[in-house]
């Protein structure tokens, strides 16, 4: 019984929670892998970045908004096994920001409170980490 060996991707999430206790979450772009499905915005940790840095990057490219590490606490992480990777995705919580988040990258955006989170299909990856955020807010 000898099981595939995937790599493992190391992603950095973001819950990003405006005033109203609601949560950003961004729609992935036609002609990206599980293109429709709706996520918290994030993404691949680069060589030499902590996930931290990578979020402050990220969240700056793809929503146009300002954040430092201090701001950004962790909630939890997702482990998850695709076809061929592993992806480990630790989910981190932003409060404050500078700026507006605006779609960068072509991808729709919605603040979702956190009660609505499951009407909005996933990939399976982040599913689990609604109860979290459903707990927290």
């Amino acid at each position: 019984m000898s099981e595939q060996v995937r790599p493992i991707l190391l992603v950095a999430a973001c819950a990003l929670i405006d005033t109203d206790g609601r949560i950003l979450l961004a729609q992935r772009p036609e002609g990206k892998t599980l293109a429709g499905l709706w996520e918290f915005p994030g993404g691949k940790v680069e060589p030499g970045e902590t996930p931290e840095e990578t979020l402050v990057r990220e969240l700056e490219e793809e929503l146009g908004i300002v954040t430092r590490v201090p701001c950004l606490a962790p909630l939890t992480f997702a482990s998850h096994t695709y076809e061929t990777f592993h992806l480990l995705m630790p989910l981190f919580v932003c409060r404050r920001y500078e700026g507006i988040p605006q779609g960068r990258e072509g991808q729709a955006l919605k603040w979702v409170k956190p009660q609505a989170l499951r009407q909005y299909p996933m990939p399976p990856a982040d599913e689990p980490l609604i109860p979290f955020l459903q707990d927290l807010l």
